[in-house]
């Protein structure tokens, strides 16, 4: 709280939480809701090429961020729900990445020999592959393998999907960074102490080593959050990610992408927010990592 950008950042952080959880009663006070086409009927429409637009973007007193180009959903309202879609798969990717890169990292970290060199290798091997192809490639692979041809892909099928495929690599960075800090503490006083007396392994990861780690723990979640958040961003404008008609920032500002020259606004909301969103969080691992660091002094 000393650090003036950091709790600002945590402050923006939190309003986007409060909206994301908010969003169901912010929309019922609004009026609108993200997948009712308000536009279609709309007095004054006007027409570039054939797509339907309100004036101005559609902003008005009744649409406060304007409408969607052609099917005229309200832009207020999925940003808000888009928040909740950014939001709940990358904190669930986030749980599991850091669940397998301790019970990975803490493991080889502790066992050493032989353990220790073949996870230096595996790990070596996955950071070799181009993690984008592979997002792209495994997406649609693993959709196709949970739903039957010419069905249709449940909302939950998409974001169970989106989370195996982060979590495929998003794990090896924190593991590779936890097998050094173990592999240092276990050569601790505390650790042999503990080792002396007769203590299990069990006891000593969890009692002994867990402890140590956890502000590095913290660390981590906090940055990868923003990371998953950008990278669902960046699968849904590829077409691969969330699909219609669960809303989705990445997904808003490709269709933005296309209508650009007409209506410049669609655009500009989602990908402010995705900036602001992605910036105060990135802003905030600093600040936690900078708190819990003590070669930093607290700073």
């Amino acid at each position: 709280m000393h650090d003036r950008v950091g709790a600002a950042a945590l402050a923006v952080v939190l309003l986007f939480l409060l909206l994301a959880l908010a969003a169901p009663l912010v929309a019922a006070l609004y009026g609108k809701n993200p997948v009712e086409h308000y536009g279609q009927n709309l007095p004054g429409l006007l027409s570039d090429g054939g797509l339907p637009m309100a004036p101005n973007g559609g902003i008005s007193g009744e649409f406060w961020f304007g409408l969607e180009p052609g099917l005229g959903r309200d832009v207020l309202t999925q940003l808000l729900y888009g928040i909740r879609t950014s939001l709940l798969i990358a904190f669930a990717a986030a749980v599991v990445t850091t669940a397998l890169g301790v019970l990975a990292g803490v493991a080889v970290g502790y066992l050493g020999g032989l353990a220790d060199r073949a996870f230096g290798f595996l790990a070596n091997v996955l950071l070799a592959f181009p993690t984008l192809l592979l997002l792209l490639a495994l997406s649609p692979v693993v959709q196709s393998r949970l739903v039957d041809p010419g069905a249709a892909e449940p909302e939950w099928m998409q974001f169970l999907v989106l989370v195996l495929v982060f979590s495929a690599f998003g794990w090896i960075p924190l593991a590779l960074s936890l097998r050094a800090t173990v592999r240092s503490l276990r050569e601790r006083d505390f650790v042999q102490s503990a080792r002396a007396q007769g203590a299990s392994r069990f006891h000593i990861v969890v009692h002994e080593l867990l402890p140590n780690v956890r502000s590095q723990l913290l660390v981590h979640a906090t940055m990868a959050v923003p990371t998953f958040v950008a990278s669902e961003a960046a699968l849904s404008f590829l077409g691969v990610g969330v699909t219609e008609p669960v809303p989705d920032w990445g997904r808003m500002i490709a269709r933005g992408s296309e209508v650009f020259q007409a209506d410049p606004t669609y655009m500009v909301f989602p990908g402010v927010a995705l900036l602001v969103f992605v910036l105060a969080f990135n802003l905030l691992g600093d600040a936690v990592r900078d708190a819990l660091d003590p070669r930093t002094g607290g700073r």
